[in-house]
């Protein structure tokens, strides 16, 4: 691969592009300290083929729309060029994050109870007096967002139509869930070696209420305990309910999967991030760190997972 030439697309047309500037500037850099040819890509727009013309490989690190959502995958698949992550069905599948839920609880794995709001282009929601009924504290959530943006949680009803209101201004789907109160903790999912592979399960002790956008990317927002204050055997299962998930959902490369852990001893989990971040705030490589694989270590399996199949 030394011989061909790396995009690193980054960037990006969604609300993460900023932090997809970030992580792309550290990949480069990583390739590059590697022996890679490197050619860094700023993605401003869907209409980006000719951006891509003369690399052989891209590595994907845009989050978010036409990032994670299957539109640079299809291009790329188009235009017969490799890439790095997940292909087109499982990036539309994480992305999206009811979608999400629904193959999860049909391959029987644990994902907090939700309902979707009445006008979301998902299927038939809530309607307004149904809103009455839920239970507080939820939290409402949009379908496609990445980075906790537009998340919210409600504790009182009187807050709950209000909240769910100004989602709807914004995004087009949005679903309500409910609140566990538990330990927050992630666990990067990965091929090393050719077998898929959980690394340390990393716990988020946030400064805010929640993990939300700032207390993702703010330094010293959140407290990061490696590995998480758990018992082995629950750290085991959170990592096997990560690689079934993995599995469940078709992903490809390295995946980030987060989870809710009530009482320290019940997994939920939340989501999967087909195209973790990258940046020096961010989770994946400080999980792969206390398995022993360096930054540049890390990318360039990150790179070389670009030839592999689904695990």
């Amino acid at each position: 691969m030394k011989t061909q030439t790396i995009g690193v697309l980054m960037g990006g047309v969604s609300s993460e592009r900023e932090v997809s500037l970030r992580s792309g500037r550290n990949v480069a850099a990583a390739l590059a300290g590697k022996g890679y040819r490197v050619q860094k890509i700023d993605i401003v727009s869907r209409d980006c083929a000719g951006q891509l013309a003369g690399i052989d490989i891209a590595y994907n690190i845009l989050h978010g729309e036409f990032g994670e959502d299957g539109g640079i995958q299809k291009l790329l698949e188009e235009l017969k060029i490799p890439y790095t992550g997940s292909g087109i069905s499982a990036s539309q599948n994480c992305l999206h994050k009811i979608k999400t839920k629904r193959i999860l609880e049909q391959n029987g794995l644990p994902t907090p109870r939700y309902r979707v709001v009445a006008g979301t282009s998902s299927g038939v929601g809530m309607s307004a007096p149904e809103l009455s009924e839920v239970e507080v504290p939820c939290v409402v959530k949009p379908a496609s967002e990445g980075s906790s943006i537009g998340i919210s949680l409600v504790r009182d009803i009187q807050q709950l139509a209000p909240a769910v209101g100004a989602a709807l201004t914004k995004y087009k789907d949005v679903f309500l869930e409910e609140f566990i109160s538990g330990a927050e903790v992630t666990v990067g999912v990965l091929p090393v070696g050719g077998v898929l592979t959980a690394l340390p399960v990393l716990e988020l002790r946030p400064r805010s209420e929640f993990y939300d956008f700032a207390a993702k990317y703010t330094p010293g927002g959140t407290e990061f305990v490696l590995p998480a204050a758990l018992a082995p055997e629950i750290a085991a299962q959170v990592q096997e309910l990560a690689r079934q998930a993995y599995r469940a959902l078709g992903c490809a490369g390295a995946v980030r999967v987060d989870f809710v852990v009530r009482d320290r001893k019940e997994p939920w989990i939340l989501e999967l991030n087909t195209n973790p971040g990258m940046t020096d705030q961010s989770d994946l490589p400080a999980e792969a760190r206390a398995m022993g694989i360096e930054f540049p270590e890390l990318v360039e399996m990150i790179l070389l997972s670009a030839a592999c199949g689904k695990y």
